[in-house]
């Protein structure tokens, strides 16, 4: 029997994959775990805030009336925003077949569960009163009081629900192949672990193909929820009367700015674990610079409709508008204004200069600098509001206490730990799709054209005693 030399030296390459991306689940650069040590030290530092919250009370939060919000929710918004574009991108670009989006979807969708379950958490720190925590889901009592189904607040309990059992659901059943490929290679506890995960994936025909049509189905179902999940975040403010809330354009310009939010985390992780666990070889400049390029056009997005905001109050005819956007701009948060515009419009042109977008380094700062930008444009929707509305008595300035940062602080640090317990455990890179890239690379055109006309991107049969799958 004739053996083909191209297609032993694709077996060997793919074997390179499964042996790159499970080494490093088993050992990660000593950096790693410095990460780790960082992470568990915020999140100590945001449960002795929230203790002594939880025993003093809601005082020591600065909370007051107006200021009945601020850094809570401004923070809850923010990693809403960040969930989105994780799962919202994988899916579009999933949809448009997308090869290079391969090595980076995964961690990307993980990025959007564990924001989720970040931002569940202000809901029920902003409560005070945390054993009454289930006051914040929509329920049928035994006191017969319903709640309010015309409230944004209700379609919020329904909506981000609805939206994180979805991405988890995404997440997992785009791991299964490569869960098969890890209980093929690994023992122990982690072999159990895969083993009950993967739901007996054997890679035969049949369940290739329905893990394609499912795959698909949820890419498409997840599309619009997520555009309608920070919709109606949107709906929280925009639904009010308060000045500077008002506004139609804030479900586009929420979803633009998590979308904003979403991608620079992206960039931030991809060069994290590009360092830490050494896979330069799949988490390429090429794709970096795509994913920059994606960034800079949705930081133009943000920027054209903050213009447009600026300009419809401007030119309007209500004074309280008029009068809410000079304070932003010469008043006690003139400061978090002028920086919100730096990082979120200016700091982006350097995603447009070839050289800084492959130097990692900067890219790395630029990230970080574009969520601190994100991050004091949901406090400039909250506080300036709150500080100047309609009323006398409700012109107050406040400023997060001590014990309102520890909690913000803290949820990075709760973030970070959950998304590097999951690259430890789980694959960051997906292996299957990995090899179908470069499948797909030694194909000739015309071979393209008939793959695509007959089964899109379907696998070619693996070897068992090779992809273990």
């Amino acid at each position: 029997m004739m053996v083909n030399e191209k297609d032993i030296n694709e077996q060997i390459a793919w074997a390179k994959i499964n042996t790159d991306v499970l080494r490093s689940m088993e050992n990660p650069r000593k950096s790693y775990w410095v990460a780790v040590a960082v992470c568990l030290a915020m999140v100590a530092c945001a449960m002795l805030a929230e203790y002594i919250q939880y025993t003093v009370g809601m005082g020591v939060s600065n909370l007051n009336n107006p200021h009945m919000w601020d850094m809570y929710i401004a923070t809850f918004v923010f990693w809403i925003g960040m969930s989105h574009s994780g799962t919202l991108l994988s899916a579009i670009l999933h949809l448009l077949h997308a090869d290079w989006r391969k090595p980076i979807y995964r961690f990307a969708e993980a990025m959007t569960t564990f924001s989720l379950l970040t931002a569940g958490l202000f809901p029920i720190i902003h409560l005070g009163r945390v054993w009454n925590m289930y006051w914040v889901l929509p329920y049928v009592s035994d006191r017969g009081i319903w709640p309010n189904f015309r409230s944004p607040l209700v379609w919020d309990a329904f909506a981000i629900s609805t939206y994180l059992s979805a991405s988890m659901l995404f997440l997992f059943i785009g791991m299964i192949p490569d869960l098969a490929i890890c209980r093929d290679n690994t023992t122990g506890w982690r072999k159990k672990l895969y083993t009950a995960l993967s739901l007996g994936w054997e890679g035969n025909d049949r369940q290739w193909r329905n893990f394609r049509k499912v795959y698909l189905l949820m890419a498409c179902f997840l599309i619009p929820l997520a555009v309608s999940v920070h919709s109606i975040v949107s709906a929280d403010f925009a639904m009010s009367i308060m000045p500077g809330w008002h506004v139609t354009s804030f479900p586009p310009y929420f979803v633009a700015g998590a979308l904003y939010s979403g991608c620079a985390a992206i960039i931030t992780l991809f060069i994290m674990l590009r360092y830490f666990f050494r896979f330069e070889e799949y988490m390429t400049l090429p794709i970096m610079e795509k994913t920059a390029k994606l960034t800079f056009a949705i930081a133009m997005v943000w920027t054209y409709l903050n213009l447009i905001e600026f300009a419809s109050v401007w030119y309007g005819h209500d004074m309280y508008n008029k009068e809410l956007l000079i304070a932003k701009a010469t008043g006690p948060y003139a400061w978090v204004f002028w920086t919100m515009l730096f990082c979120g419009s200016v700091v982006p042109f350097a995603l447009a200069i070839r050289k800084l977008r492959r130097h990692m380094p900067t890219m790395f700062v630029v990230s970080i600098l574009l969520n601190v930008g994100m991050f004091f444009e949901r406090w400039m929707i909250v506080a300036p509001t709150l500080s100047l509305s309609h009323e006398p008595w409700q012109w107050d300035v406040m400023w997060g206490s001590i014990v309102q940062w520890a909690l913000v602080f803290g949820s990075f640090g709760w973030f970070g730990l959950l998304f590097l317990v999951f690259v430890k455990v789980f694959p960051s890179v997906s292996m299957y799709e990995v090899k179908e890239m470069v499948f797909h690379r030694n194909m000739t055109a015309g071979q393209r054209d008939v793959l695509r006309m007959t089964d899109h991107a379907k696998p070619v049969k693996q070897t068992p005693g090779v992809e273990g799958a």
